[in-house]
């Protein structure tokens, strides 16, 4: 696990204040890592409501734990760990995949016109969703936010071999869902 570096004191700082009861301080915490928990949770879980609700459970469960925070991985991570758990708990209980969207503002850089565009990016979504979630998690955490290996594994909880070996099974899992889905 990473060790806080010296831009994070203002997130240890913010946590302090909230533990002490300052709100606008939990608020600030919200506010600056509410869109990476939303991309992961949405890459996750598809552009629901479900997605929505484990978005905000994972603030409210860290709201409820702050002070069990140690600072011994930095807040992002920490909170990314809280939303793939909790993803996958929700995957597990509904037992089914949801369409996912890689909709999260990054661009994707598709070549060719906006409905090629959509086309494309439907046909990465529905194989990304078609991935069991143990794929899913490691390729969303590597390709999709950027994690390292090293990163991808202290979140999850695995060894780097693990993650690695994963990641490969899921490319080649997804190339052969889109060369299906393309011949269709």
């Amino acid at each position: 696990m990473e060790k806080l570096r010296p831009d994070n004191d203002y997130d240890l700082e913010l946590i302090q204040k909230s533990i002490d009861g300052d709100m606008d301080s939990f608020k600030q915490i919200v506010e600056k890592y509410q869109n990476k928990v939303a991309r992961v949770t949405t890459s996750m879980l598809g552009r629901s409501y479900e997605a929505e609700d484990v978005g905000q459970e994972v603030f409210i469960r860290f709201h409820n734990s702050i002070s069990k925070f140690k600072g011994d991985s930095n807040l992002g991570t920490y909170l990314v760990r809280i939303a793939i758990n909790l993803c996958l708990n929700s995957i597990k209980k509904e037992n089914k995949f949801k369409t996912s969207s890689l909709s999260n503002g990054n661009d994707l850089s598709l070549g060719g016109d906006e409905e090629t565009k959509n086309d494309i990016a439907s046909l990465i979504n529905h194989a990304l969703c078609s991935l069991k979630p143990e794929f899913r998690s490691v390729v969303v955490l590597r390709n999709i936010e950027g994690y390292t290996t090293k990163e991808t594994a202290a979140i999850l909880e695995i060894p780097q071999g693990t993650v690695l070996s994963r990641l490969s099974r899921g490319h080649d899992k997804l190339r052969e869902i889109i060369i299906k889905l393309e011949q269709i």
